[in-house]
């Protein structure tokens, strides 16, 4: 009779224990987030680069070749980007005085328009609910914080070559380490397919999504087109809001440059576009395994935004699938896996 209490005991203990660790964990990557976030990043596009490496290695290309022509090519791409988005960063920081003034200009002309309707509100009132350079601040403040990361691209850089290099030899330290080495094998080549699966197509949608934003601003004759094709490509990753966030500056800028038609026109583009690829191609690519439920992704980009500040946000989906996969792996933790997903498995028949 008396060993139920003990076994209670030790189970409220042992969950006390795990969540005083987790509680540790958590403060600690919040106080290592200069140092982490670049780490993190460095491991995603390490993950992305991994199919490639195989590839290269599959073609008898050694795992140091290989690794180089990863990396230069990589390198290409970005300083290609950065010297097609960098002048326009610079122009449109520049202007955002000017944009402010105009926007506040046609933010004043909407009071006589609303006393038609019966609404009189002090144009310092309507400044106050609708502040045009709080909107352009944040703006710039976004641009600010991608640069910042930008920053850290020497180490982020470092970092993607030892993994790949770490990775190619990995197999055979896991054997070398481990008494039933196939088996933790077979584990960890599911989790990064997994998690390889996930970022590529992830990205591929997001590219597909910064080019057609691009290629619809162009279209529209809105500045700076390159830029938001970048931001949206950037804050594709973020889920829900993260599509929200990036039509914002363009649609404002619309406004200002080329009135109210053609900002409707920009808001229907992003607004196109994110139903064509977030709500039709992307689940199909992914498949229906690798969902998350709404409720999930809510709750991740509140947790991770707040850990590891607007990179989390980011990543906030990404780190969240690479933990629902590892739990997918292990037998033991699947049912948290199956809580975290978009909808239950299908029952087996017997």
């Amino acid at each position: 009779m008396s060993k139920a209490p003990k076994t209670s005991t030790t189970s409220s203990r042992s969950l006390l224990l795990t969540l005083a660790s987790f509680v540790i964990v958590v403060a600690g990557m919040r106080a290592a987030q200069p140092l982490l976030v670049p780490f993190l990043l460095a491991i995603f596009i390490a993950i992305i680069c991994t199919g490639p490496l195989h590839w290269l290695q599959r073609h008898k290309v050694p795992t140091s070749l290989a690794v180089l022509i990863i990396i230069l090519f990589g390198i290409t791409i970005s300083l290609t980007i950065l010297t097609l988005v960098g002048s326009s960063v610079n122009d449109f920081t520049r202007d955002i005085p000017s944009y402010e003034e105009k926007l506040r200009v046609q933010t004043l002309e909407l009071v006589p328009w609303l006393k038609k309707f019966g609404l009189k509100i002090a144009p310092g009132d309507l400044l106050d609910y609708f502040d045009p350079g709080k909107a352009m601040q944040m703006v710039a403040s976004t641009l600010a914080t991608t640069g910042g990361v930008l920053t850290n691209a020497f180490l982020i850089l470092l970092s993607v070559v030892f993994i790949l290099l770490e990775a190619a030899g990995m197999p055979a330290k896991l054997r070398a380490a481990l008494d039933d080495a196939e088996s933790s094998l077979s584990s960890f080549e599911r989790f990064t397919d997994g998690v390889r699966q996930y970022l590529a197509i992830k990205t591929l949608v997001s590219l597909a999504t910064g080019l057609i934003v691009t290629l619809w601003l162009l279209f529209l004759g809105l500045d700076y087109p390159l830029l938001w094709g970048l931001v949206a490509f950037l804050l594709n990753y973020v889920p829900n809001i993260g599509s929200i966030i990036a039509a914002i500056p363009a649609v404002l800028l619309a406004l200002i440059q080329l009135g109210p038609t053609s900002a409707l026109l920009v808001a229907g583009g992003y607004l196109a576009t994110n139903l064509l690829m977030g709500s039709a191609l992307e689940p199909r690519l992914m498949g229906r395994k690798l969902g998350l439920s709404t409720l999930i992704v809510f709750l991740s980009l509140v947790f991770w935004g707040w850990v590891l500040g607007p990179v989390g946000m980011l990543l906030s989906v990404p780190l969240t699938m690479i933990v629902k996969i590892a739990l997918e792996v292990n037998p033991d933790t699947t049912w948290l896996a199956i809580l975290l997903g978009s909808e239950a498995p299908p029952a087996v028949s017997d």
